[in-house]
C-alpha cells in the first residue's frame, strides 16, 4: 500500500482538513425536519439584487469560452469603484483562494508568520501547510490585540502577519489610530495581510480606509469578498487590492483567469448597483439591532458587532443550545469551536428571522436549565 502522507509536502503532515460538518438537507432528512433556517455560516440571508442574479445567469449561455475578457472587464469595473488603479486589483476563485496564494508568494520553510489565536483559523493552516513557523497570540478580550501582535511579529522578524477586520468570529473593529499606529510598530518588510471580508458591513466613518495604505506604498495587502454583502459565497468570487508588484507576484502562482464566467459577470454587475451597499448595510445594522435588542431584553449579553453577525453570552452550554435549536429549526455557531465556550455566534437574518430566533434561544436555554 502506498503511504500517501510519507510522499507528501513534510510541512503538511498533522494538519487537519476543513470538515463543514452534515448538510443542511441531511439534518433536515435525519431530524424529520421541514425547515431549517441557516444562520452558522455568515452568509447572506437578504438575496443579491435581481439584476445581479439575472447577469450570472445570462453568462452560462458563453460556458463554452474563456472568461479572459470578463475577467478584465470585473477587475477594471472593481477598480473604478474602490478608486484604486485597476493594475491594483486581483481577482480570484473566493477570498480563501487568494490567502493561499499569499502564502505561496510569502511564506516558505522556516518563515517567521504571526496570527491572532481568536480569528479566521485558515491564516494559520494555511502558513504552516507553506512551511512557515506560526506564532499564535492571544486577544485583548474579543479584540484583537494589536501590541502584542507588533511585539510577537518583532520578537520572531516575522515576514507575514494577518489580520482580520473586522474580526471573525467576533465582529470587532479596529480604530483607525490604533492601526496607524500599528503599522508604525511592525519590523522592516514585515507584510500585513488585512482580511476585509466583512467590512462593507461596518460603519465607513470609522472603518480603516486600507485602500490608502496600498497606494501609499505601505507593505499591506487588502483581501475582499463578494460572499457577504453582496451574497455571492456560492459562486465564489473575491479579490485582493495591493502594490502592482504584489499582484504580478500572486499571477504568477494562481491559474489565469481563476474565476468562472457566471461569478465574474455577478461580482461585475454587483459593484455597479448604485447605493446598493449603503442600502444593504443599512438592512443588516437594523436588523442586528433587532435581534440584539430582543436577546438582551431576555436578559442576554449580545457583544457589539460590525459585521453580518453577533456573539451571544448564553449563560449556558453552547453545545447543547446548538442542537436543542437545530431541532428546533434554527442553525448557529456555537463558540466551543473557537474557544468560547458558553457563546454563540448568529448570522443576522431578516427581521421575522431574527424575532423567531431570540424567542428560541430564550426557550432553549430556559429549557436546558
Amino acid at each position: 500500500m502506498i503511504d500517501w502522507d510519507a510522499l507528501a509536502r513534510p510541512t503538511l503532515r498533522g494538519l487537519v482538513r476543513y470538515d463543514p460538518g452534515p448538510s443542511r438537507d441531511e439534518l433536515k432528512e435525519r431530524h424529520d425536519l421541514d425547515e431549517l433556517v441557516p444562520l452558522n455560516w455568515n452568509e447572506d440571508r437578504f438575496e443579491p439584487p435581481r439584476a445581479v442574479l439575472e447577469a450570472a445567469a445570462a453568462e452560462v449561455f458563453n460556458a463554452a469560452l474563456y472568461p479572459e475578457r470578463l475577467f478584465a472587464d470585473f477587475r477594471a469595473g472593481l477598480a473604478a469603484w474602490l478608486g484604486v488603479p485597476a493594475e491594483c486589483v486581483t481577482p480570484a476563485h473566493g477570498a480563501q483562494a487568494l490567502i493561499s496564494s499569499i502564502a505561496q508568494v510569502f511564506i516558505g520553510p522556516g518563515t517567521a508568520v504571526i496570527a491572532p489565536n481568536l480569528t479566521y483559523g485558515l491564516y494559520a493552516s494555511v502558513s504552516a501547510a507553506a512551511g512557515g513557523v506560526v506564532t499564535r497570540v492571544a486577544p485583548a478580550g474579543l479584540a484583537i490585540d494589536l501590541g502584542a501582535v507588533a511585539a510577537a511579529a518583532n520578537a520572531t522578524d516575522a515576514r507575514v502577519v494577518w489580520i482580520c477586520d473586522p474580526n471573525n468570529p467576533t465582529g470587532t473593529l479596529i480604530a483607525r489610530d490604533a492601526w496607524s499606529d500599528f503599522l508604525a510598530r511592525l519590523p522592516a518588510d514585515c507584510i500585513v495581510v488585512a482580511d476585509e471580508a466583512y467590512v462593507d458591513f461596518a460603519d465607513p466613518a470609522v472603518r480603516v480606509r486600507r485602500e490608502q495604505d496600498v497606494l501609499a506604498g505601505r507593505p499591506v495587502i487588502v483581501i475582499r469578498s463578494c460572499s457577504k454583502i453582496f451574497g455571492l459565497a456560492g459562486l465564489r468570487l473575491g479579490y485582493a487590492v495591493s502594490a502592482p508588484e504584489v499582484a504580478r507576484l500572486l499571477d504568477l502562482v494562481q491559474e489565469p483567469f481563476n474565476v468562472n464566467r457566471a461569478a465574474l459577470a455577478a461580482g461585475l454587475a454587483a459593484v455597479t448597483q448604485p447605493h446598493f451597499v449603503e442600502e444593504r448595510r443599512a438592512l443588516v445594522v437594523a436588523a442586528r439591532e433587532l435581534l440584539t435588542a430582543e436577546l438582551e431584553q431576555r436578559g442576554f449579553r449580545v457583544h457589539p458587532s460590525q459585521t453580518n453577525f453577533v456573539l451571544v453570552e448564553l449563560g449556558a452550554d453552547d453545545v447543547a443550545v446548538c442542537d436543542d435549536l437545530m431541532r428546533r429549526g434554527i442553525l448557529v455557531r456555537g463558540g466551543t469551536e473557537f474557544g468560547l465556550p458558553g457563546l454563540v455566534r448568529v448570522t443576522v437574518a431578516p427581521e421575522a428571522v431574527m424575532l423567531r430566533t431570540a424567542a428560541a434561544i430564550a426557550d432553549s436555554v430556559e429549557a436546558l436549565r
